[in-house]
């Protein structure tokens, strides 16, 4: 699968621009602050219905206008797929493909797969929790539409449960509809840990491979799926956690709470890890899921790495290029400040490089 053809209108930095793309690798070099980023945000807007830096749609609406319009031409196999999307102010988000408006924008994730390693994956590290739980639900949903409807649920149900909750506080709390809510909880619960038990037998190994390559084996690294349900049942938790739950108004047990522990020689990456070894580790995150939904879905998605030359000496540049460049990675698209540096780790890789040069939401083939 690749994108062919992309046309933008009042995005971010962007007034309106076309553009053809190669189904190798593609470049844009420019200087920080030029719109390269917001060029992959767009793809990733058309991929995945949603922005990958601002979750504020309308944020998204270049300043002084009122409306943003996206479209993309993607190609997979001999099939040719035009994909829209448009926002007005104060309006609901459209997305459409082939002129026809999807019912719901779950229905569309998963379609045409994306990775994107961005200095912003930091976060994953660095961050609670939530963004480690965003990460894996992220690389689970573009497979199994069904795990991201179960997550839906299991978000929808833990809304009221906590709002039946603060109830509480005013004497309100309803014990029978709690053990309803209980018992509604669980069964997504269930079935979300299950799946992300399963996703990380697979994914771990996919993880260690990437980062033994990257690193020419230079250390050892774990990566751990935590989970309160690892040791009781859901339902047990739940029961056990009723008197702290009623106290704090909010749901404290659950597969909402679970966690992926990264180590590096045995300690935490995020304390320990040198600012290489972190940018080698969530390299090696974005590929592995590069992989498996090559796996998973039996075609290759689109790659964008977003200015991932920040904080990696030459050697695993040079080591990283290669083995994106090979044939198990399809489309590519790369950021960088400077041009020539792109063109010099390409210069002995045989593969398909198109450069462009950005300017001020201004592009031009170099």
């Amino acid at each position: 699968m690749w994108i062919k053809h992309l046309s933008v209108l009042n995005f971010k930095n962007y007034a309106e621009f076309t553009i053809d793309f190669s189904s190798g690798v593609n470049a844009f070099s420019g200087d920080n602050g030029a719109g390269k980023t917001n060029l992959l945000d767009a793809l990733h807007y058309l991929s995945l219905c949603k922005s990958y830096f601002n979750p504020v749609d309308s944020q998204q609406i270049k300043h002084g206008t009122d409306f943003f319009m996206l479209q993309g031409v993607f190609q997979k196999n001999e099939d040719e797929d035009i994909i829209s999307c448009s926002l007005k102010k104060n309006q609901k988000k459209l997305f459409k493909r082939n002129k026809k408006e999807y019912s719901r924008l779950a229905d569309h994730i998963g379609l045409f797969p994306l990775v994107m390693i961005s200095p912003n994956d930091s976060i994953i590290i660095t961050e609670g929790s939530e963004e480690r739980r965003k990460f894996m639900d992220n690389v689970i949903s573009q497979t199994d539409s069904y795990y991201l409807d179960l997550l839906i649920n299991y978000n929808r149900i833990l809304q009221s449960r906590n709002g039946l909750l603060k109830q509480g506080k005013l004497g309100n709390l309803d014990p029978d509809l709690l053990s309803v809510y209980n018992e509604q909880l669980v069964e997504p619960g269930n079935k979300i840990y299950a799946q992300r038990k399963l996703f990380m037998e697979t994914f771990t190994e996919l993880f260690n491979k990437h980062y033994s390559f990257l690193t020419n084996n230079a250390e050892p690294v774990t990566l751990f799926y935590d989970s309160q349900l690892n040791k009781e049942s859901f339902i047990d938790l739940l029961d056990q956690s009723a008197d702290r739950d009623r106290f704090l108004e909010r749901t404290t047990t659950g597969i909402h709470k679970d966690d992926l522990v990264f180590t590096v020689n045995d300690m935490p990456l995020k304390k320990f890890g040198s600012q290489g070894q972190q940018k080698s580790f969530l390299i090696a995150l974005k590929l592995a899921q590069y992989n498996y939904l090559v796996e998973k879905k039996g075609f290759k998605p689109l790659l964008l790495l977003d200015d991932i030359f920040d904080k990696l000496d030459d050697k695993r540049i040079k080591r990283l290029m290669e083995m994106v460049s090979r044939d198990e990675f399809g489309q590519i698209f790369i950021t960088h400040t400077n041009a020539d540096k792109i063109k010099d780790v390409f210069k002995n890789i045989a593969c398909d490089l198109r450069t462009f040069e950005v300017n001020q939401g201004e592009i031009q083939n170099n």
